[in-house]
């Protein structure tokens, strides 16, 4: 089958690492890189000299035998970035956010639809080997319907002068949440404070609830104790924890719950507590980010839509503006369907 051809662009914090990655998948070739810093374009042309090394964006764009471009630029690029590779006629793997604002994250959408395209964010835990379990747990009814859902993103640092936490640690909690419960948010209601430095909030509590009842709660933090990185779901059958900070056992499922008498619709008198197993499945670990650009070149040889697709990324985007404009209204309640 084709080798599908990469040119990656932007070799700062992230790069590098999608570099490494795209260098090892299965019919993937990285062909390209691009950096306006000399010195970082050498670094690393160093290490893939297979790949031309180049300073000009227009020269990747403009070379016909180039199929994809990955773009691990600053945020406030990735729209422009993205915008140019699809006009110009290549598949496109963004690292989130997709753009900065609502409409502009939309242009790139309905212009990846209208040509064919494949558009791909990167929202790295949707490819984590433990996430995958849990949605296969999901889909197959297994938990359950799943009744509500809350994850803690918490740490002591890393304090960011440019984006608030919001936007630097709920993007990955709430692409898992809306990829588990395959919903689109209703509702967003978020809480903060700016404890460290003016203007820029350290701390928040985001309440996501959706058109059929379920909700889900974040909370993320640069000013916490603990380093924590966990999930838990709450099913009709069972629960699961995913505990992201354990070495090997990253999932717990919980057979508990509450079971009410057949002939009662409702919660009532008549309900009896489930005090099951503790069971903690095996996962063969391997590093999301090298599935994630497996999955993107799979997707740009098969003509398949990505897992986090751009509507994924619209999606997400939505609600973290939703939790911009709730935080600036004292923590009122924002539609999504009013963000745009």
């Amino acid at each position: 089958m084709k080798t599908v051809t990469v040119g990656l662009v932007g070799l700062g914090y992230w790069g590098p690492n999608l570099a490494r990655n795209f260098s090892r998948v299965n019919g993937g070739e990285l062909v390209y890189l691009c950096d306006l810093d000399e010195a970082r374009l050498r670094e690393q042309a160093r290490l893939y000299p297979q790949a031309t090394a180049t300073t000009n964006l227009d020269e990747l764009l403009a070379d016909s035998s180039l199929d994809a471009v990955a773009i691990a630029t600053s945020a406030p690029t990735h729209y422009e970035l993205a915008r140019r590779a699809l006009d110009a006629g290549k598949h496109v793997f963004v690292e989130k956010p997709l753009a900065l604002a609502v409409s502009e994250a939309r242009e790139i959408v309905e212009k990846a639809e209208a040509r064919g395209l494949v558009l791909m964010v990167g929202h790295l835990l949707l490819y984590h080997p433990a996430i995958e379990r849990v949605k296969t747990m999901v889909d197959s009814g297994e938990i359950g319907d799943i009744l509500y859902l809350y994850s803690q993103r918490l740490n002591l640092g890393r304090l960011r002068k440019d984006e608030n936490v919001v936007w630097s640690l709920a993007p990955h909690d709430v692409s898992v949440i809306l990829h588990l419960l395959d919903e689109e948010p209703a509702g967003v209601q978020c809480s903060g404070a700016d404890y460290l430095r003016d203007g820029v909030e350290d701390v928040a509590f985001i309440t996501v609830k959706f058109a059929s009842g379920r909700m889900a709660h974040v909370h993320v933090s640069w000013l916490d104790p603990h380093k924590t990185r966990k999930l838990t779901i709450v099913g009709s059958r069972k629960m699961v924890v995913f505990d992201d900070m354990q070495s090997s056992e990253k999932i717990f499922v919980f057979d508990k719950g509450v079971t009410a008498a057949p002939d009662q619709a409702t919660y009532g008198e008549e309900l009896t507590l489930r005090f099951g197993d503790i069971v903690i499945p095996y996962l063969k670990m391997q590093e999301p980010l090298l599935r994630e650009c497996q999955h993107f070149v799979d997707c740009v040889r098969d003509g398949t839509k990505p897992r986090s697709d751009g509507r994924n990324g619209l999606d997400v985007l939505k609600v973290l503006h939703a939790c911009d404009v709730s935080l600036a209204r004292g923590g009122e309640p924002v539609a999504v369907a009013d963000i745009e």
